[in-house]
């Protein structure tokens, strides 16, 4: 709600709360770009709209101006949840295609961190007599970029693990499933937010899965397949190497298994060698360093207890997501975390409960 000292009026919040749920829409799948939202005005009606592309390009700006002729334009507002660009990247700066347009108003919410651009949009629009403003709704959009403002300034992916267990803490049983369809749904929403989902060869091989998103519509925005395989155990029957998605797979080695080697990559799998640690383990460091390198932002964990605890203990988690059914298995019970989430809860301080409709699951997020 704005008030007498606040610079913008409703129909500001109102255009940049559209803005906002462009860029939500498509955030985890623009790369190692921000997820941008933009929204051009005139008269207090909507010209057009704009998002960020897949993979990052084109920009939303562009989007936007590109769905709009020359006349419409002028004179006109344009809000959008970031700073434009004012750098050359794979796209010409945005602010020029602005100036151009001759759009009267900008309006954007937060500072891009990017050190090309990085509040540098402000004064140069200013210098070009275009009224532009800064700070509409900064909270909500910061929400949208933790993931983006974090690679972007250590380079490395965000890291997020999650685990599915019992009321007494079993990840293992009998059964496949520990918790119910509610909790299985939001975690494939969770896979479908990421630019890649992690495991070991252990966990490919025993689960069998796709390591895929299966929501209905959301199927072809599954993530990257990023396989731990120090001494190249993978199954050469499992899905990830055989389906249509093998050659959005990427397995992490150190293995020197020619036989096997050439297998995979006639496969159309991509293998990158990495170098043990001091422990003779796979350096998961230098797997996020490769990751990034190869435009990753993102990584959602599902690796279990042994590689979730290697990753705690190597401070390389950002948060961490417990999906906790409300039934105890008992003696029916394997692998038991307990002392795991101990674990978390000393490396990862703060806590909340995710509000969602689970049916007596729970989730509970640790950050």
């Amino acid at each position: 709600m704005s008030t007498k000292k606040d610079k913008f009026n409703q129909k500001d919040y109102y255009f940049m709360n559209l803005a906002i749920n462009l860029a939500n829409n498509r955030n985890g799948l623009t790369g190692l770009n921000p997820s941008v939202g933009c929204v051009i005005v005139k008269n207090n009606k909507i010209l057009s709209f704009g998002q960020t592309g897949f993979n990052g390009i084109p920009h939303a700006e562009f989007e936007a101006i590109k769905k709009c002729n020359k006349k419409d334009l002028k004179g006109s507002s344009i809000y959008i949840t970031m700073e434009p660009c004012t750098h050359y990247g794979k796209t010409p700066p945005c602010t020029n295609l602005i100036i151009q347009s001759k759009i009267k108003r900008v309006i954007y919410s937060t500072n891009d961190v990017d050190e090309r651009t990085a509040n540098k949009a402000y004064s140069l629009l200013k210098s070009k007599k275009i009224s532009t403003s800064k700070g509409l709704l900064a909270i909500e959009t910061k929400k949208i970029y933790k993931n983006y403002f974090y690679h972007k300034n250590v380079r490395k992916p965000f890291i997020v693990a999650k685990i599915a267990c019992s009321n007494d803490y079993y990840i293992s049983s009998k059964n496949k499933f520990i918790t119910n369809k509610y909790s299985r749904k939001v975690s494939h929403l969770l896979r479908y937010n990421f630019d890649s989902i992690l495991v070991t060869s252990k966990t490919a091989n025993s689960d069998n899965s796709k390591l895929s998103c299966r929501i209905n519509g959301l199927e072809s925005y599954s993530p990257r397949r990023l396989i731990i395989d120090k001494n190249l155990k993978i199954d050469i029957k499992s899905p990830i190497i055989n389906d249509d998605r093998k050659k959005n797979t990427i397995i992490f080695h150190h293995s020197s298994n020619k036989k096997k080697i050439k297998h995979l990559k006639l496969k159309g799998v991509k293998l990158i060698y990495i170098d043990l640690d001091l422990y003779n383990n796979i350096n998961l460091k230098k797997i996020f360093s490769k990751a990034y390198n190869m435009g990753i932002g993102s990584v959602l964990v599902e690796g279990g207890k042994i590689l979730t605890k290697s990753l705690l203990e190597d401070k390389l988690i950002n948060e961490f997501y417990l999906f906790k059914s409300k039934q105890n298995l008992r003696k029916l019970g394997k692998n038991n975390i307990s002392n795991l989430i101990k674990k978390i809860t000393y490396f990862l301080k703060k806590t909340e409960d995710v509000e969602t409709f689970l049916d007596g699951d729970e989730i509970k997020r640790y950050y």
